[in-house]
């Protein structure tokens, strides 16, 4: 149903279930845990593949803006064949270059600063600092099931100004 494709993420997923399981039913009859545990897996692989979804997402566009920042994954396409070729190798560090992605970048900045505190606050621990569904909802004072609604309307604002603006992120 899920796939993390990932060996490390499946063993980090099944531990996160593992430990909700104790911590939140260890009270509850044993004949009852494997169901539990089914239902607590799903949801957390769900998490993680929605966080990875959307960190995805910025990624692609802070890279494209020459943030970087994070890792290379695996599975990405290598920086080396998107080089411009001959005389133009160094297009992408041209002034006008620079110039577009300080512009993208000021854009981004104030529609992060535009969001609503509570989302900014969610997005940015989850998204920029990378902290988990209940790590950020215990900074924030306030249920996992906050912290997913407020970052779900800030991705989705922030994706909506971008694209009226002419940017695709």
């Amino acid at each position: 149903m899920f796939a993390l494709r990932d060996e490390e993420a499946a063993l980090d997923a099944v531990q996160d279930a593992m430990a909700k399981l104790c911590a939140r039913y260890a009270d509850r009859p044993q004949q009852e845990w494997p169901m539990l545990f089914q239902r607590i897996l799903q949801n957390v692989i769900r998490d993680a593949l929605r966080r990875r979804k959307v960190r995805d997402t910025w990624v692609v566009l802070w890279s494209k803006l020459g943030l970087g920042g994070e890792e290379r994954r695996e599975d990405a396409p290598d920086p080396l064949d998107a080089l411009v070729a001959a005389d133009a190798r160094n297009e992408h560090e041209a002034p006008h270059r620079r110039a577009e992605q300080a512009q993208v970048l000021a854009i981004l900045e104030r529609e992060i600063a535009r969001l609503p505190p509570r989302q900014r606050e969610a997005f940015l621990m989850r998204y920029w600092e990378e902290l988990d569904t209940a790590e950020t909802a215990a900074a924030m004072g306030c249920s996992e099931g906050s912290v997913k609604t407020h970052c779900s309307r800030a991705t989705r604002s922030l994706a909506d100004a971008l694209r009226a603006r002419g940017i695709e992120p």
